[in-house]
C-alpha cells in the first residue's frame, strides 16, 4: 500500500512538471540532464523519508511488536529491505514519467499547459 501511495505522488508530481522540462529542453538542455536532474530531487525526497519513516519505526518498534509474526522488532534485514524496496519503486515513479515528458516535442509540452 505504502508503495502505490508513494508511486503515484511521486508520478504525479513529476507528470506535472512537462511544461517545466518543455522549456528546459527548448532552452537547450540535454534531455540525460533533464532526467538526471528531476530524479535528484525525487531521489531526496525519498532519501529524507525514508530517514524519517525509519526513525519513527524504531521509536514506535515497542507497540508494533505484537503485529509482527516471525520477526524481532527491530530486524534489520526488514528495515533496510523495506526501504531499498521503497527507493525502487521512488526510481520508477520518477524516472518513467519524467521519460515521457523528454521525449515530447518542446513546443506540445508547452502547449498543454
Amino acid at each position: 500500500m505504502t508503495g502505490i501511495g508513494l508511486y503515484g505522488t511521486l508520478a504525479y508530481g513529476t507528470a506535472r512538471r512537462t511544461s517545466e522540462i518543455g522549456i528546459r529542453i527548448a532552452l537547450g538542455a540535454q534531455r540525460a540532464r533533464v532526467l538526471r536532474l528531476i530524479f535528484l530531487e525525487n531521489a531526496w525526497i525519498v532519501a529524507a523519508g525514508s530517514l524519517v519513516g525509519l526513525a519513527v519505526a524504531l521509536a514506535a518498534s515497542r507497540a508494533l511488536g505484537s503485529l509482527l509474526y516471525g520477526t524481532s522488532v527491530r530486524d534489520p534485514w526488514v528495515l533496510v529491505g523495506s526501504a531499498v524496496v521503497l527507493a525502487v519503486i521512488a526510481s520508477a515513479a520518477s524516472l518513467l514519467p519524467a521519460a515521457r515528458a523528454a521525449r515530447i516535442e518542446p513546443m506540445a509540452a508547452l502547449r498543454e499547459q
